[in-house]
């Protein structure tokens, strides 16, 4: 198997007429199969593009409806002996690949499971009988009596190549050097030289080798599945004093779904009544519960925990947060990483020359020095099953599903795997401060109040006047007050504010002046337990007088110092802090969570330019931000990562990779999986690499045989870089 996905683009241009079409072809489930499929179709007259994917067993058709029809392009799939069904294009609400979803499972089972089994069952028992010395002649030719372990044989390389003999003839027509016509010439060509064993061991053997390689696609296939089964089939709207079922894909913005402790939360929504725990580790990774109340954000997928909730619908199920991840996952595919572009570029050499190394092991030792015709045919054939792509070209797609969906199911939406790939090669990571590593919100963390003063009298009148301002550190003194009990009832009168300065009022008979200390105390110095520290200081003055100093500050978040500390240890070598805050203020925060270099002072213009300059530093260097005004930079670094994208639609948009939840502590996660990535990746492309090196330069001298060829070099190399693939689902 080549790729996960292969797009195939044909020569007419997309015209006014253009129409869609996708069909679900069970059968295809190999790049090789796509190929032979999109071949046919370009031959196609009206046919504007094709493009597919083996995983999600899908055709998308595009073509000029004035000159094709439907029908006649299901006909040309199901000529080449696929079944082909039409599949209803999104018209559900979710992706395509959710409307098709199945058991969610991988299994042996199916047509071509029972294929490989037939084999096996006839390969046995002709073992049995050859080995138990029970081989009575049973057919007579003018070549060779064939005994009954040899009939048995035969017939177990007939079944066991059934799953691709009408494809390798498809193939031999369209002059195509594919894995199923290697195989078909590889079997019939052992029994027509009368090693029936060895036939019958390439066809079951081989068989159990598709049978893996369909096994893994699977695999990746149900991972993307468990995402898809988070959603609800079914909601329960209120319809006047009345709760009805509805479909999920009927639910439009403006319903109010009901939903109760266990259920899943059918759509994307506010809270319209009750308070609950909802378990977001779904869609954001969250580990534990987040308390929802009047007017909160839920999202699709998440689970209610305690409570009872009504939702008030905001989003359709398309265009729901779970159904934006899953479509950007199945896009994943599309994005294939540099390493994979490599290998299959390798391959479209390596199988043909191979091929042409087979066709000379046999024709210069026959015709030049005379040899034995079976024995150097046997050995052209054993290379034509080693010049089979199979193992060297899944290595790297089934380890970069594995890789996107293990992410997915924690909360990280890695958009390709060329950003899983690119990830894990970067040794420098940028990160904004405000937003991300700092909540972004500035809190009271210091007040003090001059002597003559009542605290709580003086802080009240305080939150009244600032109470009427809409700047952040207002707001951050009301909540402060609030928080210790005290309620802003004092009359103000003659309000006045002077933007970036402060404002003043009279309250309760006293003017209060509350802001910078130029504005309401020139020349005056906050008191030394405040004059050192980091944040915002705001003066208080009563009719001119010093009465209060209040610090406001934002705070670091809690995961951000573990995640840095995580990501150094993880391999990262230079950690840089962006900002546009004060030099001071940047430092002290740089200080607390021990970054390697702190820039601040920064426009969107300088971030860009500190990247370039990181980059020329460090090489391809990953960025960390909130995916607003970090935009350009975000685009600007070899990996832009957004942090908290759940709710957000742009932010979805501009990262490479989306930390779902406002949580840092998912970033050493999707390093250590990246860097996990690019190991499996090396190592699956080296096994397979040297394994058939070995092989083919054994073959000629006698070292390998056709069995050892394909139970060693296809199916055994095929299975290691699966197994070895998969097990990125498992890094924690």
């Amino acid at each position: 198997m080549s790729e996960l996905r292969t797009p195939v683009a044909h020569r007419a241009e997309s015209g006014d007429d253009t129409e869609r079409l996708r069909l679900s072809v069970p059968g295809m489930d190999c790049p090789g199969c796509l190929r032979t499929i999109s071949d046919r179709l370009c031959r196609v007259a009206g046919v504007v593009s094709v493009d597919g994917s083996p995983l999600r067993r899908e055709l998308d058709i595009s073509f000029d409806g004035s000159v094709a029809e439907p029908g006649a392009l299901r006909l040309e799939v199901e000529r080449l002996g696929y079944t082909a069904e039409p599949r209803s294009g999104g018209e559900s609400g979710l992706p395509p690949v959710t409307a098709a979803a199945g058991t969610g499972r991988a299994t042996f089972g199916g047509r071509q499971a029972r294929i490989a089994y037939a084999s096996a069952a006839l390969f046995a028992l002709a073992g049995f009988l050859h080995l138990a010395g029970v081989a009575p002649r049973v057919v007579a030719t003018p070549w060779r009596d064939l005994l009954l372990p040899d009939l048995l044989f035969i017939a177990s390389a007939l079944v066991g190549g059934w799953n691709f003999f009408p494809k390798g003839v498809r193939a031999a027509r369209a002059l195509a050097l594919d894995m199923n016509f290697l195989m078909t010439v590889a079997i019939l060509g052992a029994v027509g030289i009368g090693e029936y064993a060895e036939g019958a061991a390439i066809a079951f053997l081989f068989a159990v080798a598709e049978l893996l390689e369909r096994y893994a696609v699977d695999r990746a296939r149900a991972s993307v599945e468990a995402l898809m089964r988070l959603a609800p089939d079914v909601a329960r709207v209120r319809r006047g004093d009345e709760e009805v079922e509805v479909p999920v894909d009927a639910l439009v913005p403006g319903d109010v779904v009901v939903v109760r402790p266990g259920d899943r939360i059918p759509a994307d929504g506010t809270v319209a009544e009750g308070a609950s725990a909802v378990d977001q580790a779904p869609v954001t990774g969250e580990s534990m519960p987040v308390e929802k109340t009047l007017g909160s954000v839920v999202y699709a997928g998440t689970i209610n925990r305690e409570g009872f909730l009504a939702i008030l619908v905001e989003k359709a199920a398309s265009e729901s947060t779970l159904a934006r991840i899953i479509e950007l996952v199945e896009q994943a595919e599309a994005r294939k990483t540099r390493t994979e572009r490599f290998v299959e570029r390798f391959a479209r050499v390596y199988t043909p020359a191979v091929t042409v190394g087979a066709v000379l092991t046999v024709a210069v030792p026959v015709l030049v020095m005379g040899a034995d015709f079976s024995v150097w045919f046997t050995r052209g054939l054993t290379l034509l099953v080693i010049a089979c792509p199979c193992a060297l070209v899944i290595s790297t797609p089934v380890a970069v599903v594995s890789g996107i969906t293990a992410a997915a199911r924690h909360g990280v939406l890695i958009k390709g795997g060329t950003y899983l790939e690119a990830f894990g090669q970067v040794r420098a990571i940028a990160l904004d401060k405000t937003g991300t590593l700092t909540f972004g919100r500035p809190v009271v963390v210091g007040v003090h109040v001059e002597d003559g003063y009542d605290p709580d009298v003086l802080l009240a009148r305080v939150a009244a006047v600032e109470a009427r301002s809409e700047h952040p550190v207002a707001r951050a003194i009301v909540e402060y007050v609030r928080a210790g009990g005290l309620t802003a009832r004092s009359a103000v009168d003659g309000f006045g504010a002077t933007p970036g300065r402060g404002v003043s009022a009279r309250v309760d008979g006293v003017v209060l002046a509350v802001g910078k200390p130029n504005f309401a105390l020139p020349g005056r110095n906050p008191p030394e337990e405040l004059a050192g520290e980091t944040g915002t200081i705001v003066a208080v003055a009563v009719d001119g007088h010093p009465a209060a100093w209040i610090r406001v500050s934002d705070r670091t978040r809690g995961a951000a110092a573990q995640a840095l500390a995580g990501l150094r240890a993880g391999g990262i070598e230079h950690l840089v802090m962006l900002t546009g805050d004060t030099a001071e203020t940047a430092s002290a925060v740089g200080r607390e969570l021990g970054v390697d270099e702190v820039r601040s002072e920064l426009l969107p213009e300088d971030k860009v330019e500190a990247v370039h300059e990181l980059t020329r530093r460090h090489g391809p260097i990953a960025m960390v931000g909130d995916g607003i005004n970090d935009a350009p930079a975000l685009a600007t670094a070899g990996v832009g990562i957004v942090m908290g994208a759940a709710g957000s639609d742009a932010a979805l948009e501009t990262a490479d990779i989306a930390l779902m939840g406002d949580d840092l502590s998912r970033l050493p996660y999707v390093y250590a999986l990246s860097r996990e990535a690019v190991r499996v990746i090396r190592t699956n492309i080296g096994l397979a690499l040297a394994v058939k090196a070995v092989l083919a330069i054994g073959v000629p001298l006698g070292a390998v045989s056709l069995i050892t060829a394909v139970l060693v070099g296809d199916m055994g190399v095929s299975l290691a870089v699966t197994v070895n693939a998969l097990r990125l689902a498992r890094v924690e």
